[in-house]
């Protein structure tokens, strides 16, 4: 080394750069479409451990959410979960519905189809399925149940191009959640590749349903002729 050299001042060492933050995929997509994500990664983790903060957590990292933006998407953990998960198989339903001629099937043939519609959403995840159904049961869960159930018979109602607004909506929607609530459970059990059973047990329900209308329309006529009873039969005017 030269004295020059040693008279040099020694050479600063670059500062090292700062590694780029790494970017979070819900920074890359809409929350729509990272809920999806999240619901996709867990179902297949529910159908063995059902839905839990876990599996919830666990699908959360497969997805590539942060645990904010999980905290947010779902307020409520693993009951706004299966609140997501119910309203996506209920627009899927609805989208497949819209494909089909409904104004060309009867009455009964449009609630058939959108029942059957429905529970094929959920086939390909049938134990998932059954694990959020198992949870709703639960009295802690029994109001979201009920306000899911709704929804999903009020969305099959209105695709089958049903238009009231009195009395008979309520009515219409409390009937078919007994009809499509009752199917359910026995689709959870029936493990046949047909689903035969499922389907006939669909149709008697149905029957049940079109026999007790027509049971009620002969009623209001026999009452219709009995002074006592008429104003009964008739439409409340305002």
């Amino acid at each position: 080394m030269s004295e020059d050299d040693a008279k040099k001042p020694p050479r600063k060492k670059a500062a090292p750069k700062e590694a780029p933050q790494k970017e979070t995929r819900t920074e890359r997509m809409d929350d729509a479409s990272a809920r999806e994500a999240v619901l996709a990664a867990a179902l297949p983790h529910a159908a063995f451990d059902g839905f839990t903060d876990s599996v919830l957590h666990k699908a959360a990292m497969e997805a590539g959410v942060s645990k904010d933006d999980l905290a947010r998407l779902f307020e409520n953990g693993p009951a706004s979960l299966i609140e997501f998960y119910s309203d996506w198989a209920d627009a899927q339903m609805e989208a497949k519905l819209a494909g089909m001629d409904l104004k060309a099937m009867k009455i009964r043939e449009r609630i058939a189809a959108a029942v059957k519609t429905r529970l094929s959403v959920l086939g390909p995840n049938k134990e998932a399925a059954r694990r959020a159904g198992a949870m709703l049961s639960l009295p802690m869960h029994a109001a979201l149940g009920a306000k899911l159930l709704y929804r999903t018979v009020d969305a099959m109602w209105r695709a089958a191009g049903d238009t009231s607004t009195d009395f008979n909506f309520y009515t219409k929607r409390g009937i078919l959640a007994g009809v499509y609530g009752s199917t359910a459970m026995r689709w959870f059990n029936d493990t046949s590749d047909d689903e035969k059973a499922t389907d006939e047990f669909l149709a008697a329900r149905i029957e049940n349903v079109m026999q007790f209308e027509k049971f009620k329309a002969k009623a209001k006529e026999a009452l219709a002729n009995f002074p006592a009873f008429a104003n009964f039969t008739k439409p409340k005017t305002k």
